[in-house]
């Protein structure tokens, strides 16, 4: 992949990602019959966010500092591996499935150490909780990887997604995936975005002492990692490209698009859920791709 296309495709998700959390929270205001702020909103944020200035923690050390360029950094690395729709070419792309957990999992590793390095009790606990719910996460994703990936006999991104023949397997792999893409992104009902009430408090907890521009730094790390879990699920299980790039590329925001929808009605649709009831959540999650990987194997 030439520099070009990385600077080009890295700045397309940068663009598009903020846009896309606005769309989602709007279709659930207007599902919840409320108005709700513009899908511009998350734009907004950040243009105030990078003209605050920033105050420090007396016990935080370089790691405080450090951390927010390592989670954009690890989402915007993450963002390069993953295809998306306006290029047509299986050799431009080194991305594998474990790299993009992999990296994902360094800038989570990175914000708990963050979070724990401020000695404030909401860190703490929001670093606790989000590793408690990485360990049921991060082994149901493999699971995913290896039962959407088991008949192409390789975790490479492009090889997966050459899966499309619908199966048990793969409708399994799906609902997994849309599992761990909501818990991934800090979605109902496993977190919230919207509140910062301790005892739901989960992502937003990691983050409370960061302001100004270290903050826009993280935020925008997390709108760009949830459009590459979209886009994952894209290439996996509505992968498609046709003669005109710019058709292709419709086509991948109309799917993305989709994705948030269907995020935003099961938002809407169901309540936050008590910490201890999020496992039955993750481990169902757990459990489906379990079945993905057995049936892929067995060649349902």
């Amino acid at each position: 992949m030439n520099i070009l296309t990385i600077i080009l495709k890295t700045v397309v998700l940068a663009v598009i990602a903020p846009l896309l959390s606005g769309v989602v929270t709007k279709i659930k205001n207007n599902l919840r019959m409320r108005k709700g702020q513009s899908i511009f909103q998350p734009y907004y944020n950040l243009s105030k966010l990078f003209s605050k200035e920033e105050v420090v923690s007396q016990s935080a050390s370089w790691i405080f500092s450090v951390t927010p360029v390592i989670v954009i950094s690890a989402s915007a690395v993450a963002a390069v591996l993953v295809p998306i729709a306006f290029v047509n070419s299986s050799n431009i792309y080194i991305g594998d499935f474990f790299l993009v957990i992999f990296i994902f999992a360094l800038g989570k590793f990175f914000i708990t150490l963050a979070a724990l390095d401020t000695a404030g009790s909401f860190g703490g606990m929001g670093s606790s909780r989000e590793m408690f719910i990485s360990s049921f996460v991060e082994p149901a994703a493999c699971l995913v990887v290896f039962a959407v990936s088991y008949s192409q006999g390789s975790t490479a991104i492009l090889a997966g997604s050459n899966s499309n023949v619908l199966s048990v397997s793969l409708a399994a792999a799906l609902i997994s995936l849309l599992l761990i893409i909501i818990t991934e992104t800090s979605r109902i009902p496993v977190d919230n975005q919207e509140t910062h009430l301790e005892l739901t408090m989960i992502h937003e907890a990691m983050k409370l002492e960061y302001y100004g521009r270290s903050l826009a730094l993280i935020e925008l790390g997390g709108y760009l990692k949830q459009i590459v879990w979209f886009s994952l699920m894209c290439n996996l299980f509505f992968n498609g490209l046709f003669v005109n790039p710019w058709v292709t590329l419709i086509v991948y925001l109309a799917k993305i698009l989709f994705i948030g929808l269907v995020i935003g009605l099961i938002e809407a649709g169901v309540a936050k859920m008590r910490l201890f009831r999020a496992v039955d959540f993750l481990v169902f999650a757990f459990l489906l791709s379990a079945v993905s990987f057995v049936a892929a194997i067995v060649g349902l």
